[in-house]
């Protein structure tokens, strides 16, 4: 996977159900799970033989104060919002220098990447780049395996062909997923984190490292080849990464002022129109003030649950590439020559 997704086994590479929650369910309807979730507990608890809620409106102003506090909440939360924007913005501003150097930096980058895996020029699309280079990586592993063909150490032939295969299953993987994939939504990046580089970094050093004097020449200009080639994997994704986050913070931002001003209405009717004798009766044997509050609450806490369901997305993949380079940081496939 990477840096730190490279140590994942093989089920957390693929997925699993909390991976596939934390990361690839849609944030919208992640969103609508956690407030029907939330909408449903609030009218079961009105079953417990607790202190009717008509009783407390009545009594205690129960309705002004809790609403209350959500207008003061969804204010604080917009002010984040334009912070949010703030900070994003100010990557992308800058003098004329500072964005040439930026541009140079990205063309001498591709320029690398095109004369390691031979290509004449490189895909724009961050999907279509990954893809070839992801291919590149695959070619470099194949061309290894063809020059240990003549190789006299058995062993070492195994070993080569061991870790050829799993270059070429992993390749194949990301490959599948890359095809199809747009930016701006989470499939590049996910397949990116799918690619385990790291491991195959260590694992191509640490064979050239214990079998350095059985490698022939050119078998051993391969194996350079092959691990200069999973270097620029890192790079690319950490650049992909660092535009999606930025990507998701713009969209986190336009989600939440879209929902504010909705939900600080809702708010307001709540306080102006709704008190003790509001809504007399009851459905399904819940009072139709409960189901009221109920769905004035969860619209309430509406923008702080998308802020979160956008946030936990964010925070999972910076746990997971916490380190870039050969290093692995989760124990999911720790081994003896990790020890």
């Amino acid at each position: 996977m990477s840096d730190s997704d490279d140590d994942s086994s093989e089920q957390d590479r693929l997925g699993g159900p909390r991976l596939w929650i934390l990361l690839q369910l849609n944030r919208w309807i992640l969103t609508g799970v956690v407030l029907s979730g939330v909408f449903v507990v609030l009218v079961a608890l009105s079953f417990l033989e607790l202190t009717p809620l008509r009783e407390i409106v009545e009594n205690q102003d129960g309705l002004e104060f809790l609403f209350s506090a959500f207008i003061g909440a969804i204010i604080t939360g917009t002010s984040i919002v334009v912070t949010i924007n703030q900070l994003v913005l100010s990557q992308e501003l800058g003098a004329v220098g500072e964005q040439r150097d930026r541009m140079q930096d990205a063309m001498a980058f591709r320029q690398d990447v095109e004369d390691t895996i031979d290509e004449d020029a490189s895909p724009p699309e961050p999907a279509a780049f990954l893809f070839e280079l992801v291919d590149g990586v695959q070619e470099r592993a194949t061309e290894l395996e063809n020059v240990m063909e003549d190789e006299r150490d058995k062993e070492l032939r195994e070993k080569i062909a061991d870790y050829v295969a799993d270059v070429d299953e992993n390749a194949e993987s990301v490959k599948s997923e890359l095809e199809n994939a747009q930016f701006g939504s989470f499939d590049v990046l996910w397949a990116a984190l799918n690619f385990n580089y790291s491991r195959k970094i260590y694992d191509a050093r640490k064979i050239r490292a214990d079998y350095g004097d059985s490698f022939s020449e050119e078998a051993s200009e391969k194996i350079d080849h092959m691990i200069d080639t999973l270097k620029l994997f890192s790079p690319a994704r950490e650049h992909f990464k660092t535009l999606y986050f930025q990507w998701e913070l713009i969209n986190l931002s336009r989600a939440l002022l879209y929902i504010s001003v909705p939900a600080l209405t809702l708010m307001a009717f709540m306080i102006m129109y709704v008190d003790g004798s509001a809504l007399p009766g009851s459905a399904l044997g819940v009072d139709y003030l409960v189901w009221l509050t109920s769905a004035g609450f969860v619209v309430g806490i509406s923008p702080f649950v998308v802020f979160i369901t956008y946030i936990l997305r964010i925070a999972t993949v910076a746990k997971r590439t916490l380190a870039m380079g050969p290093f692995i940081l989760r124990e999911s496939e720790r081994d003896e020559d990790l020890g």
